[in-house]
């Protein structure tokens, strides 16, 4: 279905297609461990049965109608505190790849969502094995929405239900890879400060006044607040009765 994606230098070059898979995470994950994994492979799929997402969320998506892949990196430069620079580059890259189909409304809701004002297209979840402070190997799982056009949720849409044409998914998986390539190389070469600060003007909700709810110790406390930011280990920074108060993922979450 997919053939070698020619727009990259090397991300994508190895491409594994499996028409259908449990989850392209734990195959990408198997290679690793079996010592066969190379830096820029992707594994990708047009059905996958057990997807997960963050929180332990199952990632439900229709056969041959979105893009469902998984890519293994090698960030032996990033410090295990900085784990989630990743996070931002990718988020960025799939964010700026969409925004030439979807130029308004788009937004990163935190961590690593990518909404249509307020409803999800698509998710990623980042499984680092780390080595002496270091990140040995990342498998960047990301699933999107594309041309579904039905979904068991009303929170949910697609890049064809906004756009209202069907997408060619191999010319779009190119264009997420070739951004990818770019943010990554940029944060490995010079960081991730001009990442950060384009990752922050297109979050979700970012400097709103908004209802949260503190799910720290099982309060459910719901409050008023503002994002702030996010600080070096990916905490979300709110400002809550006068105080910035930071949450970690799990911790915080939307009314």
């Amino acid at each position: 279905m997919y053939k070698i994606i020619a727009s990259t230098f090397w991300l994508g070059k190895n491409l594994v297609y499996l028409p259908t898979c449990l989850s392209t995470n734990n195959f990408a994950s198997q290679l690793i461990f079996e010592g066969k994994a190379i830096e820029g492979t992707t594994v990708i799929t047009s059905e996958q049965t057990a997807g997960r997402g963050q929180r332990g969320n199952i990632w439900e998506s229709q056969a041959d109608k979105n893009l469902t892949f998984s890519i293994i990196l090698k960030p032996t430069f990033l410090a295990a505190e900085k784990q989630f620079d990743l996070s931002i580059a990718i988020s960025n890259s799939i964010y700026e790849a969409l925004a030439f189909l979807v130029p308004i409304g788009l937004k990163i809701k935190w961590p690593n969502d990518i909404y249509y004002k307020n409803k999800k297209i698509g998710g990623i979840l980042i499984e680092n094995q780390l080595q002496a402070k270091k990140i040995a190997w990342s498998v960047v799982g990301i699933g999107l929405n594309i041309n579904q056009n039905s979904f068991e949720t009303t929170k949910a849409t697609s890049i064809s239900e906004i756009v209202g044409k069907q997408m060619d998914l191999t010319i779009l998986l190119e264009s997420i890879l070739s951004f990818i390539e770019v943010n990554y190389m940029q944060m490995k070469s010079s960081g991730t400060d001009k990442q950060k600060q384009n990752y922050l003007s297109n979050l979700y909700r970012y400097q709103e006044n908004h209802q949260f709810i503190d799910l720290r110790n099982n309060s459910e406390a719901v409050f008023m607040g503002q994002i702030l930011g996010i600080d070096v280990s990916g905490r979300l920074a709110i400002e809550k009765r006068g105080e910035i108060e930071y949450f970690r993922v799990k911790e915080v979450a939307f009314v």
